[in-house]
C-alpha cells in the first residue's frame, strides 16, 4: 500500500493495499475504498463512504462531509460511490440526511470537475459530467449521461433527465427533460469602449479617438458587422489598434459580441 507518512487514516478505515494515498490526505473511521482508488493530495474522506474501485480524487475534495443542513444532528449518514470515477479539485459532496434517506449516491464513470457542489441525499447516475462550479442542492436527481453545465445551480428536489445538457450558466428551478438540451438566454452585449480602463492603461487622446470612432460603426450605427468593417477599411490607413480591432473580428470563429 502507497501512504505518505503526512496522511491521516482513521483506525477502522478500509484502505485495500492497491490503493494510493498521496500527501495530507485525510480519512475518516467509518469509509470504505475499493480496489485501486488514488488520493492525489489533500483530500478528505469522512463519514459512512463506500467508494467502489479505481475512483480519483483530486486535491482538496471533501467527500462525505456533513451536510450543509441545520437540521443535521451528527446522525451516521453517508456516501456510496460506483466505480471508475473521477472527482476533481474542490469538489464538495455532502452524506445524506436521516430526513431524506440517509445516502447521497453516486454512480460510474462520472466526471464531477472542479469547485462542482453536489447536496445531501442527491442521485447521480453513471457516466454524468458536473463541469465546473456545477451547484446541486440538496434532494437533485442527475440521471444517467447527463450533464450539467458549468456554474449551473439546481434546485432542490429537481430532476434532470437521462442524456440531458444544460448550458453553462444555467439555473434549474424545474425538472430537465431528458435528451434535451436546455440553457438560460445569454443576453450579452458591448457597451462601448473600455476608456476608464485603458486611460488607466496609459491610451492617450489620439488612440482613444480612434478606437472610439471604430465603435461607433460597431455598435451605435444601423450597419451590421460586415458592413462597419468595410467602413473602417475603407477610410484609409487605421492605427495599430483599430487594426488589431478589425483583425481580431475577422478572425473570429463564433462571431463576436455587440
Amino acid at each position: 500500500m502507497s501512504i505518505h507518512p503526512t496522511a491521516i487514516i482513521s483506525p477502522g478505515a478500509v484502505i485495500p493495499e492497491s490503493c494510493t494515498v498521496g500527501p495530507y490526505c485525510t480519512i475518516g473511521p467509518d469509509v470504505v475504498l475499493g480496489e485501486e482508488c488514488e488520493l492525489v493530495s489533500h483530500v478528505v474522506l469522512d463519514g459512512h463512504l463506500r467508494a467502489g474501485a479505481r475512483n480519483r480524487f483530486y486535491p482538496f475534495a471533501c467527500v462525505g462531509v456533513a451536510p450543509q443542513d441545520l437540521k443535521y444532528k451528527g446522525e451516521p449518514t453517508g456516501v456510496v460511490m460506483g466505480d471508475d470515477n473521477v472527482v476533481r479539485e474542490c469538489v464538495t459532496i455532502s452524506r445524506g440526511t436521516a430526513g431524506g434517506g440517509g445516502t447521497t449516491q453516486i454512480g460510474s464513470h462520472c466526471l464531477i470537475m472542479a469547485y462542482s457542489h453536489i447536496g445531501h441525499d442527491s442521485v447521480i447516475g453513471s457516466h454524468c459530467i458536473l463541469a465546473n462550479a456545477a451547484t446541486l442542492a440538496g434532494h437533485v436527481i442527475v440521471e444517467d449521461y447527463a450533464t450539467v453545465g458549468a456554474l449551473n445551480q439546481v434546485h432542490q428536489f429537481c430532476r434532470i433527465g437521462k442524456y440531458a445538457y444544460t448550458g453553462g450558466g444555467t439555473t434549474v428551478v424545474q425538472d430537465v427533460l431528458p435528451f434535451s438540451l436546455t440553457s438560460a438566454k445569454r443576453e450579452t452585449h458591448a457597451y462601448g469602449l473600455n476608456k476608464v480602463g485603458l486611460e488607466r492603461r496609459g491610451f492617450d487622446r489620439e488612440r482613444l479617438r480612434a478606437l472610439q470612432h471604430a465603435y461607433r460603426y460597431l455598435l451605435a450605427g444601423k450597419m451590421n458587422t460586415t458592413q462597419a468593417l468595410e467602413k473602417l477599411k475603407s477610410e484609409g490607413v487605421a492605427t495599430e489598434d483599430v487594426a488589431y480591432l478589425i483583425e481580431f473580428i475577422e478572425s473570429s470563429g463564433r462571431g463576436v459580441v455587440k
